[in-house]
């Protein structure tokens, strides 16, 4: 993970969200909760994930804007408790359909490019340019936030998405 700039992060930002979203096309609504041995989730549980972290790092820098202190990772969770994060993560997206779950994943990428637009090239790669980010060490920089939570997880689910796939024998 080393960007020269703003717009090679956003750039891989969105190849890969685009790469990992594109996956989900050919599922059927009815597949969309279901678990195949071999893979941990389901593949709305994958975009939920995405959606609950993609959510929670912008609102860490949208508490710090507003003069608030930011509760990482989420208010009520620690680090060692990201099991419990992502079962609330599911059960807020449960009731979306399929495409309702790309919509969305789609529409906050959006408002992330806006984010990242918005940052000047010293927030995002200066280390501490954002208090929420001081507790972490040095080459945790706002970019490398972004990435961990955005660019990493798009590869790594799109593979997973990808095995779903192929070992489930109803696609």
């Amino acid at each position: 993970m080393a960007y020269a700039n703003k717009q090679q992060l956003l750039d891989e930002i969105n190849k890969t969200a685009k790469l990992f979203i594109d996956e989900f096309t050919v599922l059927s609504e009815s597949q969309k909760d279901t678990l195949v041995e071999g893979v941990d989730r389901t593949p709305a549980q994958m975009i939920a994930y995405q959606l609950g972290w993609l959510n929670l790092v912008k609102s860490w820098d949208d508490d710090e804007l507003a003069g608030q202190t930011p509760e990482l990772p989420a208010p009520g969770y620690k680090w060692n408790q990201l099991g419990n994060l992502y079962r609330q993560f599911y059960k807020t997206y449960q009731y979306l359909s399929l495409q309702a779950l790309i919509q969305a994943f789609n529409q906050q990428i959006t408002i992330w490019n806006d984010w990242i637009q918005s940052l000047n090239e010293d927030t995002l790669f200066i280390k501490d340019s954002r208090n929420w980010t001081k507790p972490y060490p040095e080459s945790w920089t706002v970019a490398r936030f972004i990435h961990i939570n955005s660019v990493a997880p798009f590869k790594s689910f799109r593979a997973k998405i990808r095995k779903w796939k192929k070992l489930n024998v109803s696609v």
